[in-house]
């Protein structure tokens, strides 16, 4: 018996091994577009029961955000602790778009929601593996160093509210991305990285789709709802997001991504000053 969309899900979240997860998470989205596309039996969404947190490796250990080791890019060992992190947030992004697949399953949406998702899964799955073989190339690995623990509170905190889960995972801490990775690439092309700079190329143009599917899927409830989308957001993310929106922020990207200015920016003006900077 075939498996539905769902408990695809299910088996990338209880799987462990990065390398595993991904190569799992790419197989059943490739099964998910062959069948939309006609070519393999139909896949029905279904409902599931997702553990509250995904399976993880052993390595690398996770730390309280406070404990984790400053990066400092201008050394080696800064730039491999900086793609170590990039690698940690791209598993991470894999389990949160497979979960909200598996955790809203029950909510009735259209099946292009389902194919949205699948998709940015299986580029994270990419960006994660790409990641990881620069790693390689450059004598480490992913679990070669600690990690941020922290980075799964925001789908616990949403794990009721599709909407706050919108709210805060793409339209907040993907857009983050939009606005830190150009920095990024900076520091590997001026050390002359070219592996990691066409590995975070590739992420930077695939995230503003994936901020985007957020905006999307965002305003639709909203219009479901018939609730206004910019306060409906600020409503959220105050409720559900525990950091603080700070500039500078990449407003041709977020733009490009369907998030206007006035939804971000009066966030972040609440921000205290002491707290504001990179």
């Amino acid at each position: 018996m075939s498996l539905t969309l769902t408990e695809m899900a299910v088996e990338v979240l209880t799987t462990a091994d990065g390398r595993a997860k991904t190569e799992l998470s790419r197989r059943h989205a490739a099964s998910w577009f062959a069948a939309r596309k006609g070519e393999a039996d139909p896949i029905a969404v279904g409902t599931a029961h997702p553990p509250l947190h995904p399976a993880r490796p052993e390595r690398p250990e996770l730390l309280s955000p406070r404990d984790v080791p400053r990066r400092r890019p201008g050394s080696e060992a800064g730039r491999i602790a900086l793609l170590h992190a990039v690698a940690h947030i791209e598993l991470n992004a894999v389990d949160l778009h497979w979960d909200i697949i598996a955790r809203f399953g029950h909510v009735a949406m259209p099946v292009g929601f389902y194919d949205d998702w699948v998709k940015c899964a299986d580029e994270e799955s990419k960006h994660f593996n790409m990641v990881c073989d620069v790693l390689e190339s450059i004598g480490s690995h992913y679990g070669a160093l600690p990690a941020h623990a922290g980075m799964w509170r925001a789908a616990e905190d949403t794990a009721e509210d599709l909407m706050g889960r919108l709210a805060v995972v793409p339209m907040v801490l993907e857009a983050r991305g939009l606005d830190v990775t150009p920095g990024m690439i900076d520091i590997f092309r001026k050390a002359g990285l070219t592996q990691a700079v066409a590995a975070l190329e590739v992420i930077y143009a695939e995230e503003v789709g994936h901020v985007a599917y957020g905006s999307k899927w965002f305003h639709f409830l909203c219009g479901r709802e018939n609730t206004d989308p910019k306060d409906a957001f600020h409503a959220l993310v105050r409720r559900y997001f525990h950091g603080a929106l700070k500039p500078p922020f990449n407003e041709e990207k977020r733009a490009e991504a369907g998030l206007p200015p006035d939804f971000y920016w009066p966030l972040a003006e609440e921000t205290p000053q002491r707290e504001r900077g990179i």
